[in-house]
């Protein structure tokens, strides 16, 4: 028997259907419910490799560790890259399959074959892979919460939709609509986004999830009371504003790094000084949650920069991946930070380049994959070449530096050629500069101290390390926290109804609706 389900749909993007996804996954668990989270297609820079080697967003690896399961591709079957405005790289089933333009993809033009005789311009023939990828988790599982992406509303895209009403049509999944009530306008999103939806997408519209709410609940109440009448259509919660709630994001830096992984309220320094990272803002910047766990270290302040001057007083500086190192390369130099890295290494200051960053760093690059421009000088601060593959390097790499155990993935079509220098990770580091492929290094906490240590010697600053701060602890303790904030304030056994049976029978038409 197949599990039940629920999509979780938004007013917009960024509206909150991530955490609540997360929230709702870890209040199932908690109550001894086998459950799994699901996004048919995802758009993000922000990935993570599952322990298959099949490359998912991280929203969707976070909400696995929300429900206590081992993320897979099943939970996120086509995730896209973009490489520009308007052209992504295509990740089916979580292995890259090609370059697609946004017409191409959205449109009707035919294209070139990406795997599974997926077309571009037909992406309804997708519609297929993800479906099959989600009975097969409600095979394996008592429930499946699935996020939608941007909004449902958006008419112009519904006739190939594969992650908002068609998951949902395909599925007959009920579907709960959150809103951000901090933007404003969460009565007339919620109304305009049923009232836009064909007749046969609004059966399955079962209500709405209000977020973000600061104030006196019984004020909103009278609204919640009109909208049900208006649309015949219950609210199953209001959730509190709370800081420190963003879980690893997927378009953007939205959310302040320090409040992505605990509370504003942050315990001070141990040592007498604290530790001004400065985080390289490069153009499509990926996995820039890297720094994450350097944010959750008492007295390491992160911040982002795109000016050289905003170097000066960093103690350490990063050069994060990116989706674009030849681009990067030209925006670092067009920003003067190319001229304040190399002084910086100069004078023995701290500089970390990962991934992107790494390559950036090195002596040459020979890109005819990603940028197709051909031999470009780095920015010579490490003895490295990188060549650019076609095939894409995916894994979840163990080793040790510094005298501790690290763990990592790695994502990246360039491979390096390590001509010297003092080994690190998989590149190397000459002074105070350090490279390396490894995302998500920095999560290992014994490394991250004592990697904290060497920057904060050749800074010269009397910075020294929490001893207990846990990454992972603080990631669970957010986590727990989003289950709290579903169990406190959302209708839970009338979201379990809907998971066990669908969408109530008999909910109104709301007009005008648009053609299905």
């Amino acid at each position: 028997m197949s599990g039940g389900g629920l999509l979780v749909a938004g007013t917009t993007s960024d509206a909150g259907k991530s955490v609540v996804t997360a929230g709702i996954c870890r209040w199932l668990v908690r109550r001894g419910v086998k459950v799994a989270p699901f996004k048919a297609q995802n758009m993000s820079l922000n990935s993570f490799v599952t322990r298959e080697g099949a490359e998912i967003g991280r929203a969707q690896a976070m909400q696995a560790q929300a429900a206590r399961v081992e993320p897979t591709a099943l939970m996120n079957p086509v995730l896209l890259k973009p490489g520009s405005d308007r052209s992504s790289q295509v990740v089916l089933l979580g292995r890259p399959v090609g370059e697609m333009s946004a017409r191409g993809f959205f449109g009707t033009a035919g294209g070139t074959t990406y795997g599974k005789g997926v077309q571009g311009g037909h992406r309804e023939a997708l519609l297929g892979t993800v479906t099959e990828c989600l009975a097969e988790l409600r095979g394996q599982y008592d429930a499946v919460i699935c996020e939608g992406a941007g909004s449902p509303a958006e008419i112009n895209l519904r006739r190939t939709d594969i992650v908002n009403m068609g998951i949902a049509r395909a599925a007959d999944f009920p579907v709960v609509v959150v809103g951000d009530i901090d933007r404003g306008g969460v009565f007339a999103s919620f109304f305009g986004t049923t009232a836009l939806l064909a007749k046969e997408d609004q059966r399955l519209v079962a209500g709405y999830l209000v977020n973000k709410f600061r104030g006196d609940v019984s004020l909103l109440e009278p609204g919640l009371d009109m909208l049900e009448d208006l649309t015949g259509r219950r609210t199953y919660g209001v959730l509190p504003f709370a800081h420190g709630l963003g879980i690893d994001e997927e378009d953007g830096l939205r959310v302040s790094l320090r409040g992505a992984v605990r509370e504003s309220a942050v315990a001070p320094p141990v040592g007498e000084d604290v530790l001004r990272v400065a985080v390289c803002a490069v153009p499509l910047m990926s996995n820039f949650t890297d720094v994450d766990a350097l944010a959750a270290e008492p007295g390491v302040v992160v911040r982002f920069v795109d000016r050289a001057e905003e170097l000066a007083d960093a103690d350490l500086v990063v050069v994060p991946g990116t989706r674009g190192t030849v681009r990067a390369l030209e925006w670092l130099r067009e920003r003067g930070l190319a001229d304040a890295l190399a002084r910086r290494a100069a004078a023995g200051l701290p500089v970390l380049g990962i991934c992107g960053g790494f390559q950036a760093l090195g002596e040459l690059i020979e890109d005819e994959v990603e940028s197709k421009a051909g031999v470009v000088e780095g920015l010579g601060l490490l003895p490295v070449r990188v060549r650019f593959a076609r095939e894409k390097t995916l894994a979840r790499p163990v080793g040790s530096a510094l005298g501790e155990a690290v763990e990592g993935y790695e994502i990246h079509h360039g491979v390096a050629e390590v001509l010297g220098g003092e080994a690190f990770l998989d590149g190397c580091r000459v002074g105070a500069v350090w490279g390396t492929h490894w995302h998500g290094s920095l999560e290992s906490d014994a490394f991250r101290r004592a990697f904290l240590r060497e920057v904060a010697a050749a800074a010269g600053r009397r910075f020294v390390p929490a001893a207990d701060t846990s990454f992972a602890g603080l990631r669970e303790e957010q986590l727990d926290r989003l289950g709290d904030l579903i169990e406190e304030h959302a209708d839970t056994e009338g979201l379990w109804r809907l998971i066990e049976s669908g969408a109530p029978a008999g909910l109104p038409f709301v007009p005008p609706g648009v053609r299905g």
